[in-house]
């Protein structure tokens, strides 16, 4: 892996935040950061036990990633909290929340409890070659379904997790490992 300047990678890791504030207040994720990937990027995260999320090129990871995906999540929040950067290798882990534009009666926000992140590669020139995302999985289900109990969850969103709950694979979504029952033996 080629080494960058420090200074570098942290002007690209303001930028990029700055960038997600803005994405954070228009719901237009895919035009703020969008030009952040090289065009030959991969975007991946986990989707539970035997699926993961994975988007390759530029537009790709426009369409799917910050398209598709975010539909429904258009005010959320995702404060950046902590920033940790290794020059030599490129390489650049941040943890995040994740927190959604509807309060409880109490006033707390629903928010993904548990760790958020993205663990970046950078390909020079303000863009990053590779973004990997891990968060707890159960905790996002477990507050889905604290806000459809409480009918604040979007309409996007539960058809989304209706598609999952039948089976069905949403776009860039691809299973690990045959399910079980449908192995050939």
């Amino acid at each position: 892996m080629p080494h960058f300047p420090r200074a570098e990678l942290d002007e690209m890791m303001e930028r990029w935040i700055r960038a997600n504030r803005d994405a954070e207040e228009s719901g237009d994720w895919a035009g703020h950061l969008g030009p952040f990937y090289a065009e030959d990027a991969e975007y991946r995260w986990n989707m539970g036990p035997n699926e993961e999320f994975r988007a390759r090129g530029l537009e790709e990871i426009c369409d799917v990633a910050l398209g598709y995906h975010m539909r429904g999540f258009e005010r959320w929040k995702y404060p950046y909290r902590d920033v940790v950067v290794d020059e030599r290798r490129g390489i650049v882990v941040a943890f995040y929340g994740q927190i959604a534009p509807m309060t409880r009666e109490d006033g707390t926000p629903y928010e993904v409890d548990g760790i958020s992140g993205s663990r970046f590669e950078y390909a020079g020139n303000f863009q990053w070659r590779r973004q990997r995302d891990f968060f707890d999985v159960g905790n996002v289900k477990s507050l889905f379904f604290e806000m459809a109990g409480a009918g604040v969850l979007e309409p996007v969103v539960k058809r989304k997790i209706h598609e999952q709950a039948r089976g069905g694979l949403l776009p860039g979504v691809i299973r690990l490992r045959e399910q079980p029952g449908n192995a050939r033996g």
